[in-house]
């Protein structure tokens, strides 16, 4: 299966960037084909410019000459995402939400012409254009208690990601593995969390 694991975050001896080692470890053990997009290292640039929203409303009339006016780098990603048949993505929760590099993977690679089409003239509806994709992992770490994320700031992540992007353009299989209390987590919990990541990885089907 070929699998695309989008990755940000800026240090690289941070735990998002064992997870990441853990998660290709456990695919590259199944024989899956992996992908790997680094945000930081691509010196992705997240924001929405004034052509890129043009392009977002040309999409619905004249979607080839939109995607004309987006990043090369943004049209490279949206080729690898059509290509995949899972997608990984692994982050850190800052602030309660997603960082600024993945934020803008969502807003600028999940876009019509690329991800999906929009249906009718008032566009409110959508179709998936990610024919070949069967599902989404997303991971995350926080420092967060996990009762405290769901109960006072709702699940942000999963009800932004998971419902209101990949549920919205079709994708059925969505899974969120959280890790929380991250700072106050032994080593020997982390180990555990790898392994667990790992194993996950290499069952992924």
């Amino acid at each position: 299966m070929r699998v695309l694991v989008v990755f940000n975050h800026p240090y690289d001896r941070s735990f998002c960037a064992a997870i990441r080692e853990a998660a290709l470890e456990g695919l590259r053990a199944a024989g899956h084909d992996c992908d790997v997009v680094h945000l930081d290292e691509d010196a992705f640039d997240p924001v929405m410019r004034a052509k890129d929203l043009r392009a977002f409303v040309m999409a619905h009339e004249n979607p080839q000459a939109a995607l004309q006016l987006v990043d090369p780098l943004v049209a490279d990603y949206g080729r690898r995402l059509e290509q995949a048949e899972h997608a990984v993505f692994i982050f850190p929760i800052w602030w309660e939400l997603m960082p600024a590099l993945m934020k803008g993977f969502v807003d600028k690679v999940i876009f019509p012409g690329i991800a999906y089409e929009q249906t009718d003239r008032r566009r409110s509806g959508m179709t998936t254009r990610l024919s070949k994709l069967r599902g989404v992992t997303v991971i995350t770490t926080m420092n967060t208690p996990a009762l405290i994320y769901r109960l006072l700031f709702g699940n942000a992540i999963g009800k932004a990601l998971l419902l209101g992007t990949f549920w919205k353009i079709g994708v059925k299989n969505r899974k969120w593995i959280s890790l929380t209390n991250v700072k106050s987590r032994t080593q020997e919990q982390r180990r555990i969390w790898l392994g667990e990541i790992e194993n996950r990885m290499r069952l992924l089907a």
